[in-house]
């Protein structure tokens, strides 16, 4: 009895590790099936029986397919313009008093906002980190996924205490279901820190607009290959995204009309594009607007300035500073 008693002891100790090995694999599989459930709940989740056998066609009527399918996503974008105005003139009325734009998001909604930012420097004469895109497991995962990012609305907040957020940020959630832990966590924190947060979803309903002071949810319906936003849903949020970074800059007084006379005229390409802007936006002659942007630094916004309204370099950018920038007003202050 005895020796039976010493053998079966480690008896005893296994089942109890096996059961507890067992409930986390029963919270485990409980999780999925939660998380199945609710996915089954998404617009962009869903499946669409009619296309599962678009492995069978051929190429060009696949082609033709996707093709239709992208032409619904302006008209989706349409019906969301008036929250998509709202978020801007708030945005643009934040960054006037000099804050920043983050946009913060997981996968193909991560990498679109990093892309955004990116742009900006160079077509707007905007500051590095003046517009900025965090991306879920920081820069790493722009090309390569990073396990488990977008699941941490922890990191989220991490990342944006690296900021030093203020309450004239704006913070742009950026999610195609609207639950991406990561997206979700980032407008928690920045609104209650004080910044002006904007939630861009493609589901109705989405946790994430909820979150936000500004919920913009462009629903686009499901997609081609099931689940995969990075299609529509994609697109819905880049258009979305160029939407609020170029209206932003219109409102903040980087163009003149449709002219980008803040572009910062970093390679031969824009350096070109910039004496024709100069002379779009004056009708000068070549040696004028040479004259103008050695004045100038080569900079294009004091360079029409100064033809416009016949100033030297100097004034020119003396009263672009007075007038925030604006190159109507610092032109009506010149000549009014």
């Amino acid at each position: 009895m005895a020796d039976r008693r010493t053998d079966s002891s480690p008896l005893l100790t296994a089942p109890a590790e096996h059961t507890g090995k067992s409930r986390t694999l029963m919270t485990s599989m409980s999780d999925h099936r939660d998380l199945r459930r609710e996915l089954e709940t998404l617009t962009t989740e869903a499946f669409r029986p009619e296309l599962s056998e678009i492995d069978r066609l051929p190429t060009l009527e696949i082609a033709r397919l996707m093709n239709a399918e992208d032409t619904t996503v302006p008209a989706a974008v349409a019906r969301c313009l008036p929250e998509i105005a709202a978020a801007i003139d708030a945005v643009a009325a934040r960054m006037a008093r000099g804050g920043r734009l983050v946009y913060a998001g997981a996968g193909t909604a991560g990498r679109l906002g990093v892309l955004d930012a990116s742009e900006c420097p160079p077509t707007f004469a905007t500051d590095p980190g003046q517009v900025v895109g965090l991306i879920a497991g920081g820069p790493e995962a722009m090309v390569t996924s990073v396990e488990g990012a977008e699941d941490s609305a922890e990191l989220a907040r991490e990342d944006l205490d690296a900021l030093a957020l203020t309450a004239d940020d704006t913070v742009v959630g950026v999610s195609a279901s609207g639950r991406t832990p990561y997206a979700i966590g980032a407008v928690e924190h920045a609104r209650r820190l004080g910044a002006l947060t904007v939630g861009l979803a493609c589901n109705a309903g989405s946790a994430l607009a909820a979150a936000a002071e500004h919920g913009i949810e462009v629903v686009v319906g499901p997609e081609l290959l099931t689940g995969s936003t990075r299609l529509k849903a994609g697109t819905a949020q880049k258009l979305v995204l160029n939407m609020l970074s170029t209206i932003t800059m219109i409102r903040l007084g980087k163009t003149y009309g449709n002219l980008m006379v803040d572009v910062r005229a970093s390679n031969d390409k824009l350096r070109a594009r910039s004496r024709r802007i100069v002379a779009l936006a004056t009708g000068a002659g070549d040696e004028e607007i040479e004259r103008a942007l050695a004045a100038t630094d080569g900079e294009v916004k004091p360079a029409v300035l100064t033809i416009l309204a016949g100033l030297d370099g100097p004034t020119a950018a003396r009263l672009l500073r007075e007038s925030g920038g604006h190159l109507r007003a610092a032109l009506a202050a010149a000549t009014g």
